[in-house]
This record gives structure tokens, sequence and C-alpha cells, in this order.
């Protein structure tokens, strides 16, 4: 018996010093690597890259069906990278962190949501424009994802594909070779991607748009350089289409400083297209001066499209406090078609108040066209109230 357990610790200890000397073999192995200058390479499958790039601290995002590698920075990161793309005859992905702004938001493979929580991003599925994306259940954080993901796909020497996603999610490189870059400065990713977003290839309409993927990285930087970027976007020099661009991203995520610049805009662009476009970006700012902004847009603006989009986006967002401003413009605006888009506003507040004003405007209003239409949406509503008023009216 006792010879038998002898046996069995003589086994136990020889397998713990095979193992030890597994691990050490592997540590020495990997410092030689370094002391030659070499990156860490990680050709040992998914799971086995993101945990030798957790180890090296080099904060990669797990990444699936790939060989990963790893390279620092050196001079500048456009320096980097244009060596990195030089090379890249055939295709493959480059990414990178920065600080993202902040708020309870994930971004998956260009998807912007304030709904949080992140699946697997398959970066290659179709080849579409945001790739296909897996949502995991119980993957949803409490707070928004600290660190931005920027992805560059290269083919050719050229890239061809720009996205984003929260650190959170899990990137599928579809087979792809994937090179992380670590030490990448804010301005720098900022300097970058700003050559993209100014390239002609922004006003293309295709299912890949570089520019737009690039704007999108630089709207959710965290850093002041972002912000000085974002407003040489808007510039009345720059592209309408850019412009309209940029508009709705600095009132989704730069905060005061995208309210100061959407503030500007309303003032001095002088396209009442791009201006109509600042109305939504003003509704989805979460800045307490961006509703008195729309409503000064519904009342004052130089165009009736403008003034009729404020009063519409008003409706959206501000409910009671749009009520006064929309029954303003339907007294008061000279152009019937905008006391027509009054009219509708009306139709998309809640109904406890929408219903009741645009009874009045049916009963009271002078001008026939602003009353035939109170008429047509209280008929929409669906509501016993607007019932009742066209019984009283019919029945006279």
């Amino acid at each position: 018996m006792n010879a038998k357990m002898n046996a069995k610790d003589r086994m136990s200890v020889a397998r713990r010093i095979l193992g030890l000397a597994m691990i050490l073999m592997g540590i020495i192995g990997t410092v030689a690597q370094f002391a030659k200058g070499g990156a860490l390479r990680t050709n040992f499958g998914p799971s086995l890259a993101y945990a030798a790039a957790a180890q090296a601290g080099t904060e990669m995002p797990r990444v699936e069906s790939t060989k990963a590698e790893t390279r620092a920075v050196t001079g500048t990161l456009d320096a980097t990278f244009r060596g990195i793309l030089a090379q890249a005859e055939k295709p493959e992905w480059v990414g990178y962190s920065v600080d993202q702004t902040a708020g309870e938001r994930s971004v998956c493979c260009g998807n912007w949501s304030d709904e949080g929580g992140c699946g697997t991003c398959r970066l290659e599925k179709d080849r579409d424009a945001t790739g296909g994306t897996t949502h995991a259940e119980g993957s949803i954080k409490l707070e928004g994802a600290r660190r931005l993901i920027v992805l560059f796909r290269l083919e050719a020497k050229q890239v061809d594909r720009i996205r984003v996603a929260s650190e959170d999610c899990t990137l599928d490189a579809g087979g792809l070779p994937f090179i992380w870059l670590t030490g990448v400065k804010p301005a720098e990713s900022v300097a970058l991607l700003t050559t993209y977003v100014q390239g002609a290839e922004f006003e293309r309409h295709e299912h890949h748009n570089i520019g737009h993927g690039a704007l999108t990285a630089i709207a959710l930087h965290a850093d002041a350089s972002a912000d000085r970027a974002m407003e040489s976007f808007v510039s009345p020099q720059q592209r309408e289409e850019l412009r309209r661009q940029a508009a709705f991203w600095l009132g989704a995520t730069r905060g005061k400083e995208g309210l100061n610049a959407l503030e500007r805009m309303a003032k001095n662009d002088p396209s009442s297209d791009v201006r109509a476009h600042v109305t939504f970006a003003l509704s989805v700012s979460h800045e307490p001066g961006a509703t008195e902004e729309m409503i000064h847009m519904a009342h004052d603006d130089s165009s009736s499209h403008v003034r009729g989009q404020a009063l519409f986006w008003l409706a959206q967002k501000a409910g009671k406090k749009a009520v006064g401003t929309i029954t303003g413009a339907i007294e008061n605006d000279p152009d019937t078609d905008v006391k027509r888009k009054a009219v509708f506003a009306l139709s998309q507040l809640p109904k406890d108040e929408g219903v009741p004003k645009l009874i009045e405007v049916a009963q009271t209003n002078r001008n026939p066209e602003v009353r035939k239409q109170a008429m047509f949406w209280l008929g929409q509503s669906n509501d016993p109230r607007a019932l009742e008023f066209f019984e009283k009216v019919l029945t006279k």
C-alpha cells in the first residue's frame, strides 16, 4: 500500500515539475523574441491569442477566427499605419483602441446604440456595411464601454473599410490576419481618420463608405482633437453631405461642444437643407439648450422647410414644452405649408396633449386648409374624443 502511495506521489511531483518546466520555457521563448525586436505573434488559435494579448497588456479585444499579432506604434501612428498598408497585398484587419465618449452606448460593427450590450461582430459577414452581429444574452454592462475599437480592412495596399466597435464586443475576423496596434495617441488617430473623411470617396453612395466610417470613429473619440475636427467638418466651405452627416454626430455624441457647434450652424449655414438636418441633430442631443434652439429655429429661420422640420422634431422630443411653439406657428406663421406641418406636429404629441389642440384648431382656425388638416389627423387618431367631436359637427 505504501509503495503504491509513494509511486502516486512521485508521479504527481513529476507532473508538477513538467508543467512548471513548460511554463518556464514559454516565458524564456517570449523574452527572447522581444529581445530580438520581434513582434509578439499569437498563432495558436483564437482563445490563446486573446489570452496572450491580455497578459502582455495590449488591451486587445477578444478576436476569433484569426492569427493575431500585436505591434507597438513606432514614431507616429500615420507612419506605422502607412508602413503596414504598403505591404498589405492580401486582405487583413488592423485595429487599435482609444478612449470613447461618455455615455451608456454600445457600438457593434458600426451599429450605434444607447441601449448597450454587444455580442459577436462578424467583420467579414456578407461584406455588408455594418457586418453581422450576434448579441449575447446577459452581456449588457451597467456602464458603457470605456474604450472604442477602431478597425481598418486593408487589401491591395488600400483601405477598403473602416469600422468601430465597443471594447466589450467579440470580433470575428473571418479567417483573415489581425494586427493590433498599441501606444496609439488619440490626436494621431483623429488626424489619420480625417484624411479619409476629407477624401473624394465621402460623396460616394457605396456599400462600404470609408468616409462615413471614419467620421463615425472620430465622433466617438473622447479627445479635444475630435471636437476640433468635427467643427471643421461643418464649416460652410465643406461639402453639404459632410456637413449634414457631421451635424448628426455633433448632436448625438459631442455634448456641450456639439451643441455650441449646432447653434452656430443654425445661424450661419447657408443651406436650408443642412439647417433642416440641424433640427434633427438637436432632437437627439441630451444637452438642456437643444430644445430652446429648436424653438428658436421654428420661430425665426428664414426657410419654411426648416421651420416645418423644427416643428416636427420638437413634437418628437419636447412634448408639453413644444405645444406653445407649434400652436403659435399654426396661428402666426405666414406660410400655409408651415401651418400644415405644425398641425401634423400636433398629431405627433402624446394624445392627451395633441388631440385637444387638434380639436381646438379644427373648431376655431380661420384657415380652411388648416382646419381640414386638423380634421384629417383627428380621423387618424382613433381617439374617442375625436369621434365625439365629429358626431357634434355632423349632427348640427
